[in-house]
This record gives structure tokens, C-alpha cells and sequence, in this order.
């Protein structure tokens, strides 16, 4: 096994860690990962965003440390939480994360993404226990001029639509929090940037790869919004490998090398339009899946190609995508349909960590 497979889950053994979102589709599976490497897991945020959950049907509750519902606005069920968990390191996941909830509550969207991050930022601030911040965005954080060009860290940020916007603005608030108030040692904050992931246990609306399972599942053909729009795809233990990793580089001394933006991107032979992708899926799932273009042309705009430079987290941290898009979207089917059966999805949730952990790097 390599250097990487080992190094950020034996930094993150027996430490305290807060996750925000810990019940949604990302932070249930992060929770499952750090519970698996020996964290103390503590979580915050809302009830499960959809019915089902994987944190209801994975069981991630009864493996946590402590689990308060409660918003990011509540500023004093934030602090709270900090002083009773003493973090030693924070992922902030929670957040508004679909485009068209966007453009249907904005200000409910910039109320999440922005004010909650900054409420994060600042309970983190007044808490000595911290020692290390991952900030979780998205890859829409860059002024995206749907051009061949992928984006780098550097790039300019932007954003269209009100969810973009948001997000940036997050990417904004963490680096005034980083120069104005995160010096020295420890603590030492970083954002991560990653985009379109894919897994079991997503039932979000307005996905592609839920929409297909919801409607294979009940005999329908899916109806694809935007088939030709190209987009990089990854399984979402890709870019949870790059977090803790980010994680456990931040803890060591000298973390403060890492204390910036990264992208957690798949590589180019990830890129398939949403046709594609829908097609795979379908062949996966077997016979009578079936996929049509809606006909419905009244769509919110949605950028039609986005991609990730990766480089600085493969150089850097050495970190690198371990699942092509046919094995993601094979896990992904494979866990949908183990559901189906009633199978324990804690136990199938923690079989396919292990395989990712093993898995060779791209």
C-alpha cells in the first residue's frame, strides 16, 4: 500500500474532529471514513436534507461522538458545540449545494454558504483546541468561461448564478480568515475544491446519477436536462482522500505550507457528457433502464464545462484519483442496488471505503 493510502488516516486516529453537514450525502460517508480511521467524530447540522438518507440508512448516527441539529445561523449552538468537542481539526461541509435551489432561494443560499462559513471561521477562531480547518467549496468557485482551459487555484473567481456566487464568496471569507486571524502554527486553514461527485447513497434532487437510479428503479426512463453538457466526474471517496489528507498535512508542523486553496479533480478520461454518463449507468443497471432528452427547454443556465487543474494536490500532497468513471459509476449502481435488497449498508458503505483505500492511484 502506498505512502498516501497509510499516512492521513494514522494522522487523524483518536483526534477530536467536527464536520458540518455530517448529514448529508457527502458528510455521512466523510463520518463513516473518519469513524473507520479512529476519529472521535462530532457532528453539526441540519436533519438529513432527503428521504431516504445515507446517514439514516448507513447508520451513521449511532457512531458518532455527538450529533446536534441545529443551523449554522445559531451562533450559540455553534460555539457550543466547539467548546463541548473540542476539535482538533474542523471540516466544514455544510452548505446549500445544488444549482437550482439557488436560483429558487438565493438569499436562503447566500445565508448558508457565506454567513454560516464565516460563523464556522469565527467560532474556530476563539476555540484553542483547533488545529486544522478544511473549508469544502466546490469547482464552481472560478469565473467559468466554459472554454478548454482548467481552472488552477489561481484562477479568478466568479460565479454566474447565486450558488457560484456563494461559494466563491466562501473561498473569499476563508482567506481573510487565514491572513487576518490564522498565523502562526497551528491553526491553519485550507479550502478544497472539487466538483460533480457521484456515489451510493445520493438521492439529492436535480443530480443526474440519482435522477437515473430513482427512475430505473421505478421502471421510468430518466429525462436528461442537459445531455450534451461535458463535466468531469469522481466518485466521492476521491475527493473525501484528498480532505483528510489536506487534514493531516495541516496537523504536522510546518502545516502552514498547506494553509491554501487546492483542487480534488479527476483526470481527463473522467470527462463524459451527461448523456454518457446516463448511458453507462443504464447499461449497468440492465435491462429496461431507459434514457430520453427532455423536450422541457425552460432550464436555469448551468455551466456546460467546467474542469479542474489537479496538479498541486498530485505534486504536493501526492494525492490521486484511484477510480475511473466506470468503476465509480459501478460502485455507485452496485450500492444502489444492494439498498434495494435491504442489504446492511453501514457494512457494504465500509467494504467500498476499503476497496478505494486499496485501490493503485492514476
Amino acid at each position: 500500500m502506498s505512502a498516501f493510502a497509510i499516512q492521513p488516516f494514522e494522522g487523524l486516529r483518536e483526534r477530536s474532529v467536527l464536520l458540518t453537514g455530517h448529514t448529508g450525502f457527502k458528510g455521512s460517508w466523510l463520518s463513516l471514513w473518519l469513524k473507520q480511521l479512529g476519529a472521535h467524530v462530532h457532528g453539526y447540522a441540519l436533519d438529513p436534507p432527503t428521504e431516504p438518507s445515507l446517514f439514516a440508512v448507513a447508520g451513521v448516527g449511532a457512531l458518532l461522538a455527538s450529533d446536534t441539529r441545529a443551523d449554522l445561523a445559531d451562533q450559540p449552538r455553534l460555539r457550543a458545540t466547539f467548546e463541548r468537542s473540542q476539535p482538533e481539526v474542523v471540516f466544514h461541509l455544510a452548505a446549500q449545494s445544488l444549482v437550482r435551489e439557488g436560483y429558487r432561494d438565493p438569499l436562503g443560499t447566500f445565508a448558508t454558504n457565506v454567513l454560516g462559513t464565516a460563523s464556522v471561521l469565527e467560532c474556530a477562531r476563539s476555540c484553542p483546541s483547533v488545529r486544522a480547518l478544511v473549508v469544502v467549496t466546490t469547482d464552481k468557485v472560478y469565473e467559468n468561461r466554459e472554454s478548454l482551459h482548467a481552472y488552477r487555484e489561481g484562477d479568478r473567481l466568479g460565479g454566474v448564478d447565486p450558488y457560484s456566487a456563494s461559494k466563491a464568496a466562501a473561498e473569499i471569507i476563508s482567506a481573510s480568515y487565514r491572513s487576518s486571524f490564522f498565523g502562526g502554527e497551528w491553526p491553519q486553514l485550507a479550502s478544497a475544491r472539487a466538483g460533480n461527485v457521484i456515489g451510493g447513497g445520493d438521492w439529492a434532487v436535480d443530480r443526474l446519477v440519482p435522477d437515473c437510479l430513482r427512475a430505473f428503479s421505478a421502471g421510468r426512463a430518466v429525462q436528461l436536462r442537459y445531455p450534451n453538457a461535458l463535466r468531469p466526474w469522481q466518485h466521492v471517496l476521491e475527493p473525501l482522500a484528498g480532505y483528510l489528507h489536506l487534514a493531516s498535512q495541516l496537523l504536522a508542523h510546518g502545516g502552514s505550507r498547506y494553509a491554501r486553496a487546492w483542487n480534488f479533480g479527476p483526470g481527463a478520461d473522467s470527462d463524459a457528457t451527461v448523456a454518457e454518463v446516463a448511458g453507462i449507468v443504464a447499461r449497468l443497471w440492465g435491462a429496461a433502464a431507459r434514457v430520453e432528452a427532455s423536450s422541457d427547454a425552460e432550464h436555469p443556465h448551468e455551466a456546460g464545462l467546467l474542469r479542474l487543474d489537479s496538479e498541486a494536490a498530485r505534486t504536493l500532497l501526492q494525492w490521486a484519483p484511484r477510480w475511473s468513471l466506470e468503476e465509480a459509476l459501478s460502485h455507485t449502481v452496485r450500492w444502489h442496488q444492494a439498498w434495494l435488497r435491504g442489504e446492511d449498508m453501514q457494512r457494504l458503505s465500509r467494504q467500498q471505503i476499503e476497496a478505494y483505500q486499496q485501490a493503485s492511484a492514476s
